[in-house]
């Protein structure tokens, strides 16, 4: 399979730098930067709405398990949906269903409810962020490399933003979050109406086999493994540590705002650094490894009822994780001789399974256990993830030549 080249003539005639991007592409960062707020929105807000609809740690955690299991499973179509209605309606669907089931999300009076509002949500997610990803490379008139650091960067400032919407709306009322993704992402549907052009469909059109088949490739599958195992770290922080911090909803929101903005600045202006300096696996193994070492600190936080040592070790983690997302999705975007989208899909696919998993186990290994095992076993799977990627690096050599050659 060869790479679709579905872009626009004006669109393809310079290379310039990471500011100087077409209107298109502006547009789809921006609905980017409100779909990714979705992600932390309800990081401040896990405490209310475990007390107010009288719910587990461990049911509550569901409402990550089941927006990323239907993103997962979801990713395997979009390219299939993609390639059949084009890359503008395949975004304006997902934003649609991310507009609906947000807002039905803020009328649960169940965390049943929730939890499958939530799902749906995902399934919005998955049509919008895979495609979002392979157009915002599509469009870009500064090379792959540069246009994966613009859509890290929106993820990090929408990452960043999210938890302090959410702490400002969940001080108000839980529901008042799920309200406000809804009302911006209908401005985001508005601004990819209006603002990107319609693309060429791709002359070949996806099968459901086409991110199985992608999988088949060594490096590709490397990468998806290592991304499968660290986000076990990823959503044991993301879903499990509010509980330990002991902070109110605006408190967890200046967090994780802390967070996010740690990760948004290493994504752009430290990740690249790195790969052109030491090379890609070399940066993503030290990377994962500290962030091994930090979820152990947050466990010792944890053990020593210290919430501070915890809240300083979740804003570091942002450092580690910018670093490493730009790294892994830039490489996975030269992984595989496939078309981006899907490369992008099948790698998606096996990271948000580790994403299902991940919260609803942090949940239940504290209540197994100890309130610091899930913080362990994070750390962990992380580390098992840098066995894998260094046992099976000689499938990524040629990674660092592909990324600067693009």
């Amino acid at each position: 399979m060869k790479r679709e080249p579905s872009l626009p003539d004006e669109l393809t005639s310079s290379r310039g730098g990471l500011l100087s991007q077409p209107r298109a592409v502006w547009a789809v960062a921006f609905a980017c930067i409100i779909s990714f707020m979705g992600l932390g929105l309800v990081d401040p807000i896990l405490p209310a709405i475990a007390d107010q609809l009288h719910a587990s740690k461990s049911q509550v955690s569901l409402l990550f398990t089941s927006y990323n299991a239907v993103t997962g499973v979801a990713m395997l179509i979009t390219g299939v949906v993609s390639s059949r209605i084009g890359v503008k309606w395949t975004l304006l669907s997902g934003i649609l269903l991310i507009i609906v089931f947000s807002f039905l999300g803020g009328t649960s009076d169940t965390v049943g409810a929730l939890v499958g509002y939530r799902g749906g949500w995902g399934l919005g997610n998955a049509l919008f962020i895979a495609t979002a990803l392979s157009a915002i490379v599509g469009l870009s008139t500064s090379g792959t490399a540069k246009a994966i650091i613009l859509y890290e960067a929106a993820l990090g400032l929408g990452i960043a933003v999210g938890p302090l919407l959410g702490g400002e709306l969940g001080s108000i009322s839980w529901r008042g979050p799920f309200y406000g993704v809804a009302v911006l992402m209908a401005i985001a549907f508005i601004s990819i109406t209006f603002m990107l052009p319609k693309m060429a469909k791709p002359k070949t059109r996806s099968s459901l086999s086409d991110p199985f088949k992608a999988l088949g490739y060594p490096s590709l599958k490397t990468l998806a493994i290592t991304a499968f195992l660290y986000n076990f770290g990823f959503f044991t922080l993301m879903a499990y540590s509010p509980y330990v911090m002991n902070l109110d909803e605006h408190g967890l929101g200046y967090v994780f705002f802390g967070w996010g903005l740690m990760l948004a600045i290493t994504s752009v202006f430290v990740a690249p650094r790195l790969q052109r300096r030491f090379g890609s696996v070399p940066s993503m193994s030290v990377m994962l490894t500290l962030f091994a070492i930090d979820l152990l600190v947050m466990a010792v936080g944890t053990v020593m009822g210290s919430s501070t040592t915890v809240i300083v070790a979740v804003i570091v983690a942002g450092i580690f994780l910018g670093i490493n997302n730009t790294l892994i999705t830039t490489a996975v975007m030269e992984a595989a001789p496939v078309e981006r989208s899907v490369a992008s899909a099948a790698y998606s696919f096996v990271r948000f399974l580790g994403g299902a998993l991940a919260p609803w186990l942090a949940g239940k290994l504290s209540e197994w256990f100890l309130p610091e095992t899930p913080f362990y076993f994070g750390a962990l799977m992380v580390l098992i993830g840098v066995v894998v990627l260094l046992v099976r690096r000689r499938h990524l050599r040629d990674i660092d030549a592909a990324i600067t050659h693009h």
